[in-house]
């Protein structure tokens, strides 16, 4: 019976530390380095509608079936961006965006091409589970 009671006490004891620390995280404040503009706002918005990250990356995080976004803007002319999200690929369909939509994406890419790097070699792991770009200065 004793030995239940131990075990009691710490399966209590470590559910009351992991919600602590995740009500702590949840509330903690995380300002933007670089604050969105309304029109990048609205392509996360839309990235995020139409599901994106389930073929693409950001910072190496999403899926694997298309490339890496978060550098997309400077590495790729805008024209070039544009077809693609008008009339899609073999593997990426026509979304049949509008061209406020395609605008907005486009907001979007060149406001995350300014937060960092995709390079995962750049990041670097914090105790609390989040991570760190080491070095900001991109190359280009």
């Amino acid at each position: 019976m004793k030995n239940f009671q131990v075990k009691l006490y710490v399966l209590v004891g470590l559910m009351v530390a992991f919600f602590s620390y995740s009500l702590l995280l949840y509330f903690q404040d995380y300002p933007e380095s670089i604050p969105a503009n309304k029109l990048a706002i609205e392509g996360k918005n839309i990235w995020q509608e139409k599901n994106c990250a389930s073929c693409h990356q950001l910072y190496g995080l999403g899926g694997h079936l298309g490339p890496d976004l978060t550098n997309v803007s400077s590495k790729r002319h805008k024209e070039y961006i544009k077809s693609f999200l008008k009339t899609g690929t073999k593997v990426m369909p026509n979304f049949n965006l509008s061209d406020s939509e395609i605008k907005a994406l486009l907001a979007f890419f060149e406001y995350i091409d300014k937060t960092g790097s995709s390079d995962p070699k750049s990041f670097e792991l914090n105790v609390d589970g989040t991570i760190t770009q080491i070095n900001q200065n991109k190359e280009k």
